[in-house]
């Protein structure tokens, strides 16, 4: 499957070779249009001449009725209008050869620049078009299009819609000459006119229906009952002056069958009366825009209210199924000349009518999107290909909806849970094995577990992703390795691997390696992930050396210390683990009668030693202690664990040390 995607630098070359080509037939057509101004003044000096030759012959017929022909002055003027008439038909021979030549040559000019606008029209329509509708199903994927890309291709057809639209009034008036003036062509001559008049039509056909586009795609996955929107256009409409009468657009959903059936050959166009549903605000009259040219609507409050599926083909699900919509409109050109009817199909769209079938109907769209060929019959795709065009795909995805897109490793571990210890380079992925066959040992699929994934970082881990400060797409047996030997504290983020739509933390424990149970959206709508790492002590420093604050302090929440309205003070839930898998940091926070906090037993807190400047005895209130002497004394006891911290009596233990001054 060759490189789908056109890059700016890529494209300049053939945007030069088309601007070139169209500066070549303006000319042409500027010439031709000129040459035709000529060969009408000859022609009409033709008439002249051939209105004085008959003039001279009904003035020798009238001369022969009222003179004496063997008179002598019948004689003299009959020689003089006889050397007159000669003279003219001599004239009238040279112009009649003239008249011939450039009639031929104009014609033979004709067939050249419709040659031309032909290969022109080839490139910009087969080609530039085409490559832009491609692109812009490969942004159903992710990718951004840049709107310059249509506004050049609304140039170049307007341009080309001009140079057809003169070149067929040309051929046309060229005709009409010689209806009006006659010359028999040269023996064996076949008249090129009404063969030229045919192709610059055809051509002018081809390019108004192959223009009508649709700029805004709908959403691919289509829930009913919701209200969507869609954009078409007419690239040349504005130059064309269809906008005079502004036409209307029709929109109606139908299936791949009926939309198989409208492209077979020689279709019959009441097929696309047919539709299988019911659209809300679906019709709407074309508007014009001056200053751009361009002529379009924009549909912004569609609904689909209805929907009839086909029957089930096998194991296809209902997220398996896909629909189009159609739009259809009506106008004619040249005073009702030329009448058209054009229509447009938009990229397929899967119809769902719960939330929980947007994962799988998703997965449709993506397999729709990156691997339909060029000019396929709707909406036929390869069942398998290549690893690593689907997972540049996967790429483009996760990079669109999170902002940072996937490494070589992330890329070699998704291929991993597919063809496990095996070369993906070398191997094909089926759309069953993709989105059907559960992965080993799960009940979910691959595409279910990394799209969950993509929506869990979407939703909840996006700003800690763009950051790199999650680790993402790893085993837990590399995650274990990885962490092996790093200091003690050492973390890492990463999905899981068996929950779905899950992340969890690996970090390094005293003896062990150890795995937090992953987290999911339902955690993280109660408290976020940078939060409930800044909650475990036991986590240091992220993998491979980077301080925990420095990385997730500024997605900290800061602390409330209001209440609120109602005068209540608002509690915190924090993120906790059992006490033997708690880091000695953990103690050392509460540590009692150290240089800056001491541990009051009735308060149940830490408290700073700046909050209590002064601490009286029991047996004596009314001296004061001198808490330099009392800190020198007790600083040399260490709690073996936060249990014993919670049975000390400062009191007590003041009164035991003689600390009362």
């Amino acid at each position: 499957m060759p490189d789908q995607t056109v890059h700016e630098g890529e494209q300049q070359p053939e945007n030069d070779k088309i601007a070139r080509a169209i500066h070549q037939l303006q000319l042409r057509t500027k010439s031709t249009d000129n040459e035709l101004k000529s060969l009408k003044q000859k022609q009409e000096s033709f008439i002249l001449s051939f209105s004085d030759s008959q003039r001279i012959n009904g003035m020798r017929q009238q001369l022969r009725q009222t003179m004496n022909s063997e008179s002598p002055e019948f004689k003299q003027k009959e020689n003089q209008l006889k050397n007159e008439k000669e003279q003219i038909e001599q004239k009238l021979a040279i112009l009649a050869n003239e008249l011939l030549n450039l009639r031929i040559e104009l014609s033979r000019k004709y067939e050249q620049t419709i040659s031309g606008l032909q290969e022109l029209q080839k490139e910009v329509l087969d080609n530039e078009l085409l490559s832009w509708k491609r692109q812009q199903q490969l942004a159903g994927n992710g990718p951004i299009m840049s709107n310059s890309s249509l506004t050049t291709l609304q140039q170049w057809c307007d341009t080309l819609a001009d140079m057809i639209w003169q070149n067929r009034q040309q051929v046309k008036k060229l005709a009409q000459l010689q209806q009006q003036l006659p010359i028999k062509d040269p023996e064996g001559r076949e008249q090129p006119l009404p063969r030229l008049n045919d192709a610059i039509t055809n051509l002018l056909s081809s390019l108004v229906t192959s223009t009508f586009v649709v700029e805004q795609q709908p959403p691919q996955v289509l829930k009913k009952d919701s209200r969507f929107s869609a954009a078409v256009s007419l690239l040349v409409g504005g130059r064309l002056n269809v906008h005079m009468n502004p036409p209307q657009v029709k929109v109606t959903i139908i299936s791949e069958h009926q939309a198989n059936d409208l492209l077979k050959p020689k279709s019959d166009f009441k097929t696309k009366d047919c539709s299988s549903g019911e659209i809300l605000n679906n019709t709407g009259t074309m508007e014009y825009q001056a200053n751009s040219g361009h002529l379009g609507i924009t549909f912004r409050n569609m609904q689909l209210k209805k929907i009839k599926r086909a029957d089930k083909k096998g194991s296809e699900s209902v997220t398996e199924e896909k629909f189009c919509l159609l739009f259809q409109s009506e106008f004619s050109l040249g005073g009702n000349e030329l009448v058209f009817q054009v229509w447009t199909l938009s990229l397929p769209v899967v119809v769902t009518v719960h939330g929980n079938q947007e994962c799988n109907a998703t997965a449709t769209v993506l397999w729709d999107n990156a691997f339909a060929e060029p000019e396929r019959l709707p909406f036929a795709v390869p069942d398998k290909v290549e690893w690593n065009f689907l997972a540049d795909q996967l790429n483009l995805k996760f990079s669109y909806s999170t902002g940072r897109g996937l490494n070589q490793a992330s890329l070699t571990y998704l291929a991993s849970k597919l063809f496990g210890n095996n070369d993906p380079s070398t191997c094909k992925i089926s759309w069953a094995q993709f989105n059907k066959d559960t992965l080993s040992n799960r009940s979910f699929t691959f595409w279910e577990w990394f799209y969950a994934i993509l929506k869990l970082t979407k939703e909840h881990l996006k700003d800690l992703w763009m950051d790199d400060a999650i680790m993402g797409f790893v085993g837990k047996n590399e995650a274990q390795s990885l962490l092996s030997g790093q200091p003690y504290g050492t973390f890492l983020l990463r999905f899981s691997d068996s929950e779905i739509g899950g992340i969890t933390i690996a970090w390094t424990g005293e003896k062990d390696v150890l795995n937090l149970a992953p987290f999911t959206a339902k955690d993280f709508n109660i408290r976020g992930l940078a939060d409930r790492i800044r909650d475990l002590n036991s986590l240091v420093s992220l993998y491979p050396n980077r301080g925990k604050d420095l990385v997730f302090s500024k997605y900290y929440t800061p602390a409330d210390e209001k209440m609120d309205p109602r005068g209540y003070v608002c509690p915190v839930l924090k993120t906790t683990i059992p006490k033997q898998f708690n880091s000695p940091g953990d103690v050392e926070i509460k540590q009692p009668f150290s240089q800056e906090y001491v541990y009051d037993s009735n308060l149940n807190s830490v408290q700073s030693m700046e909050e209590i400047p002064f601490m009286y005895s029991t047996e004596s209130p009314e001296e004061f202690v001198d808490m330099d002497d009392c800190l020198n004394m007790l600083t040399d006891y260490m709690p073996n664990d936060i249990d014993e911290v919670n049975d000390i009596n400062i009191e007590q233990l003041i009164e035991s040390h003689n600390c009362t001054g």
